[in-house]
């Protein structure tokens, strides 16, 4: 039976049908949705977790392999990072139940804070890696890839992109094939990583990539396509994979011939040679780094790259018709008049709040990766880093250090509640240990909501929606070694000011738990809406809030506009005047 699939479902029907038993993620754009697939299968057949991180969920992918079963660990590219640790050693001991890693990868950066290429954790781990175009080969390679680590002893990289991860197109689905539990050996040699072990078992890595070497020649997944058809007159030949074989093939028809790999690590030697050896012209289309194209130069190949094409973001069949065959594909029809939508937070989002007494204090704000990171744009104007998951507790302790005390009591931290659970914990723990004064705002929006409100250890849910413990995040902040830890509303302005006055004047440590939830979650019932009267002194006060629902009219006059408004009443303890007011709708 057909069916129409996002990849990431897909994904998720592979590795269902491929018998997998245990997925532990957490969640992270454009990966999310593989994890929240497998949470629809029945919990009979495959048991399903959001881990507060990456690395966690390496681990308990990694012990369940171990234990026999097939398991599979999701993430966005920046997710790898986190997880690097576990899966570089995996590497070494290999596998028990087949393992897959699927990652996800931002060009464009359309929801990342960075433009990595997860391709080099291939190579730098020496792991398999496949690359799927469209929906149906995510389902395929899923499968294939479990198959694969099982026969070669090795955890598989699945690497997707944010077009490949979101792109709908037809999959062929099957019935759901058991995967006999693996018996378990005790086997010192191959899972204890300690040197004596890790020495021999780093030559079975060796022999594992010579052995792949061999199979990228031999494999299905690497295929070639051959026209006598020329461009200007020369045989052209273009090597591809992932989208940016989707992309040629729009561009260029069969006017060329293609080589695609979807086996991307390790890359062949012969079949690429052999290939090129038929072609006047080779040209590797690959979005982001040359990685293909560095391994064709390596074996001797002459080739057309990065030369032509860019290191940046994301490709377009227009881009490679220009480049390759000299021609403007004709422009598609859009849609006239649409206006620009800049990033901002929800009307009712519970961190305008907070940033708008941030802004008006004059702190400087280290801050985190989650939906709060539009605290950085006007008019709150307020967030001063952004790093990475966590970051914003460590790098204010490194702030503050090499400034001095008077600095960092004009200094704070504002981290979600999941994220501090991802790492910022450990943070947290650092400005104790090291005697640090500095003050975290922990963004209790009682769910994970930049990626699509997804519960986590702070909310009392599973994936599932079962009820589980939930973390006290008071308790937590007093067993570490905070004191002074508060609970305040960000929408109380007054009494949410005061705490954080408090807070950073102590000469120690402390935490304030801004807490309120997501305006967005089905549980949350703002009602009525705000207006503003005829009183209103045209301060501009209001739209300090940076709310899409407030906006200055040409003539001075400023508005709220009913279709935006949910009446959650920010703005009416904003006003100085008194000139806004709730009214029923």
């Amino acid at each position: 039976m057909k069916q129409l699939m996002i990849g990431n479902a897909a994904v998720a029907r592979g590795a269902y049908e491929a018998g997998v038993r245990v997925t532990a993620s957490y969640p992270g754009t454009p990966s999310t949705e593989i994890t929240e697939v497998m949470a629809t299968f029945p919990a009979e057949d495959v048991y399903v977790e959001w881990a507060p991180n990456e690395k966690v969920a390496a681990e308990v992918a990694i012990g369940a392999s171990i234990g026999g079963a097939r398991a599979m660990t999701c993430c966005k590219h920046v997710g790898l990072n986190v997880m690097a640790d576990p899966i570089f050693t995996a590497s070494y001991t290999g596998v028990g139940g087949g393992l897959v890693i699927a990652v996800a990868d931002d060009p464009g950066m359309h929801s990342s804070q960075n433009e990595q290429d997860s391709r080099h954790y291939a190579e730098a781990s020496k792991l398999l890696m496949l690359e799927p175009a469209d929906s149906a080969e995510c389902l395929s390679y899923t499968k294939e890839a479990f198959t694969l680590s099982e026969q070669f002893d090795t955890p598989v990289l699945l690497r997707l992109s944010t077009r490949v991860s979101h792109s709908q197109s037809l999959v062929e689905i099957s019935d759901r094939e058991e995967a006999a539990l693996r018996d378990y050996e005790k086997n010192i040699p191959k899972y204890v990583m300690m040197p004596a072990n890790a020495r021999p078992r780093h030559i079975a890595v060796e022999a594992r990539i010579d052995a792949l070497r061999a199979f990228a020649e031999t494999t299905a997944l690497n295929t070639v396509t051959y026209t006598d058809k020329t461009v200007n007159g020369k045989r052209i030949g273009v090597i591809t994979s992932g989208v940016s074989d989707m992309y040629a093939h729009e561009a260029l028809g069969d006017s060329v011939s293609y080589c695609k790999l979807g086996m991307v690590y390790p890359l062949p030697i012969e079949k690429l040679r052999n290939f090129a050896a038929l072609c006047d012209e080779v040209y590797v289309i690959e979005e982001l780094d040359p990685f293909i194209e560095t391994h064709c130069r390596a074996i001797g190949m002459n080739v057309r790259g990065k030369d032509v094409f860019t290191l940046l973001g994301e490709y377009t069949p227009a881009m490679i018709a220009r480049v390759i065959l000299g021609e403007e594909m004709p422009a598609h029809a859009s849609i006239d008049a649409i206006p620009g939508r800049p990033p901002v937070m929800c009307a009712g989002c519970p961190h305008r709040g907070t940033f708008y007494v941030l802004k008006k204090l004059g702190l400087t704000v280290s801050g985190d990766i989650g939906c709060y990171t539009l605290g950085a744009v006007a008019p709150l104007s307020s967030v001063d880093t952004t790093i990475c998951m966590g970051a914003s507790v460590s790098a204010a302790l490194g702030m503050a250090k090499a400034r001095g005390n008077e600095f960092a009591k004009k200094l704070v931290s504002v981290i979600g509640d999941s994220t501090f659970m991802h790492s910022g914990i450990t943070g947290l723990i650092d400005i104790v240990y090291n005697k640090g004064i500095n003050t975290v705002i922990i963004l209790d929006n009682s769910i994970t909501g930049m990626t699509g409100h997804q519960e986590n250890p702070t909310t009392g849910k599973t994936i599932r929606g079962e009820a589980t413990r939930q973390v006290d995040l008071e308790a937590l902040c007093h067993a570490v070694g905070i004191d002074w830890v508060r609970v305040a509303d960000p929408f109380d302005v007054k009494a949410f000011e005061s705490v954080v006055r408090e807070a950073c004047a102590l000469e120690a440590p402390a935490v304030v738990i801004a807490q309120r939830p997501c305006a967005l979650l089905k549980t949350v019932k703002y009602t009525g809406r705000c207006t503003i009267s005829e009183d209103c002194k045209r301060c501009g006060l209001c739209l300090k809030l940076g709310c899409p629902a407030i906006s200055k009219r040409e003539d001075g006059t400023i508005v709220v506009d009913e279709n935006q408004c949910n009446g959650c009443g920010l703005c009416v303890g904003v006003c100085p005047f008194h000139a806004i007011r709730k009214i029923d709708n």
